[in-house]
């Protein structure tokens, strides 16, 4: 089993990270250029090899992630679930730093994995898919979200979803602020699951 995370660096990222080591496979994680040493700071944490946790360059503004010809190709059918973490979460970011991140990082996040191939893609959001609704929001519920074409932080978080399970790629989505669990095909929470399209 093989696992492929963005923001694997960040708070929920690197818990994540350490509940995936102790299952068998390797976990690769993008990594910035200048992120490398944080990379093996976290490896010695965590107790692994370059083995175990490998480190693929890329950058979220860029397409397909930024990834190599060369990494795309090793990565091609061998990424069982992929793990979208990566994002600003700061609501003090300006909106275009904002939108480079979170709507077209998701969006090269998708790219990659159909150019990957990867069998299952999970999710993180905040609160803002549910764009502007008013009143108790389900994680089912992505029909629901109101203009959420108004904020930044808003609108990456239904579309990819969609995009995936029209093409017969499972997917789920989570809210940032849960404590999150991977299983074998979907993200749990200690209140039950999110909701999961196969």
């Amino acid at each position: 089993m093989s696992y492929f995370v963005t923001g694997a660096t960040g708070f929920i990222g690197r818990n994540l990270v350490e509940l995936l080591l102790e299952r068998n496979g390797t976990v690769y994680v993008l990594v910035r250029e200048g992120s490398k040493g944080r990379l093996e700071e976290l490896r010695n944490r965590w107790g692994v090899s370059e083995d175990r946790v490998v480190g693929v360059v890329g950058d979220l503004s860029q397409p397909r992630l930024g990834l190599s010809d060369e990494d795309v190709e090793m990565l091609r059918g061998d990424v069982d679930h992929l793990f979208h973490l990566a994002a600003i979460y700061d609501m003090k970011a300006d909106a275009e730093s904002q939108r480079v991140a979170n709507v077209e990082g998701t969006r090269h996040m998708v790219e990659l994995a159909e150019a990957i191939e990867a069998g299952r893609v999970h999710m993180v959001s905040s609160i803002a898919a549910a764009g502007l609704y008013k009143g108790t929001w389900r994680e089912d519920m992505f029909e629901e979200a109101q203009d959420v074409d108004n904020h930044p932080t808003s609108r990456p978080s239904t579309s990819p979803r969609r995009r995936l399970s029209a093409r017969g790629r499972g997917a789920s989505t989570g809210r940032a602020s849960w404590s999150a669990t991977p299983r074998p095909a979907r993200w749990t929470r200690s209140t039950g699951p999110t909701t999961s399209s196969s």
